[in-house]
């Protein structure tokens, strides 16, 4: 008997769920039939693949080699089929996009928008996710891109520089420090009272870094796990927090203060899988994102704020304008 395609996807269900039982249910399959499924293949490669002595089912050391291979295999045979889907002229296709949360309070929203306008055919599927889980992600074939910051990646995923994001001091209308153009000095902040993310945000670790270095020792009056969240809190208060410049650009009763030194700022990457098939929706996306990055770089450097994606996104061919901006979060390597 030669393994079959179902056989791959059985053995790495059990070895996922550590559980005949559980694995059975994912599958929806009888347990029997899984087991007798199993065995048929174990016994076409004369060899076990599962140790089946302890609590759990593990693999073997043969089950462990063996699994690389079945998994690479099930990788390849469903870039094939997106391959054989993949229209060139972007009529139809699918784009699985993740982006860690603070994004999406400004970034995801506007691109996807811009995107659909383009390439209306093209099915998007957007997740929030934290940065570690979105390259494993990538790694394992079940996303095509991510938007995630710069830094050390793991092996085999590949970053495109997209912008440099800026950080500062977010206040309401209700704050000491709205309408104030000058740069705060760092020092004052020991005298506000503030609302931050919360610990497991990456742009909390950020802001503590940048506190522990300046000596400063501002209290902490509220932390939130979502930046939607955290904008109502210091729209609605006497709180100041600590976001990116452009998170304010939605929200006109917010206003942005430089701080004085400013906080280090962040590359944004768009990140994909260094080997592998990419679609054709993969790229175009690439190129959007690109393009709007260029924009919001020269906007900058101009002067005229950061270059909004739906602003940029407007369909060249026809004007249509592009995209509204989305509020939300949370992750662990977040955002």
């Amino acid at each position: 008997m030669q393994p079959e395609l179902r056989h791959l996807r059985y053995l790495l269900a059990v070895a996922e769920h550590a559980s005949f039982t559980r694995a059975a249910e994912e599958l929806r399959i009888a347990q029997p039939t899984l087991s007798q499924q199993i065995k048929q293949l174990e016994k076409a490669l004369g060899v076990l693949l599962l140790d089946r002595t302890g609590r759990t089912v593990r693999l073997t050391d043969s089950g462990e080699a063996y699994a690389g291979y079945a998994r690479r295999a099930l990788q390849d045979l469903a870039a094939g089929e997106r391959a054989v889907l993949d229209v060139r002229d972007l009529s139809r296709g699918r784009l699985r996009l993740a982006a860690t949360p603070t994004f999406t309070a400004y970034l995801t929203g506007p691109l996807v928008a811009a995107f659909h306008t383009r390439h209306p055919g093209i099915t998007v599927e957007v997740r929030e996710s934290t940065q570690d889980r979105i390259e494993a992600e990538l790694l394992a074939d079940r996303l095509d891109l991510g938007i995630a910051f710069e830094g050390v990646h793991l092996p085999g995923i590949e970053a495109t520089a997209l912008f440099t994001e800026t950080l500062g001091l977010v206040v309401g209308p209700g704050h000491p420090f709205a309408g104030r153009t000058e740069p705060v000095p760092a020092e004052e902040l020991n005298a506000h009272h503030l609302a931050l993310l919360s610990q497991d945000f990456a742009t909390r670790r950020h802001i503590d870094a940048y506190v522990s270095e300046h000596g400063l020792r501002p209290r902490i009056a509220m932390e939130a796990n979502a930046v939607g969240a955290l904008t109502e809190i210091v729209r609605r208060t006497a709180l100041a927090t600590v976001l990116p410049d452009a998170v304010t650009l939605d929200h006109p009763q917010l206003s942005h203060v430089p701080l004085s030194p400013a906080l280090p700022t962040r590359g944004v990457t768009l990140l994909h899988r260094a080997a592998g098939y990419r679609s054709a929706a993969a790229r175009a996306f690439t190129e959007l994102a690109t393009e709007s990055a260029t924009d919001r770089e020269r906007n900058r450097a101009e002067g005229r704020g950061t270059g909004r994606a739906e602003d940029h996104g407007r369909d060249r061919g026809t004007g249509r304008a592009e995209g509204r901006r989305e509020d939300r979060d949370p992750s662990a390597g977040r955002a």
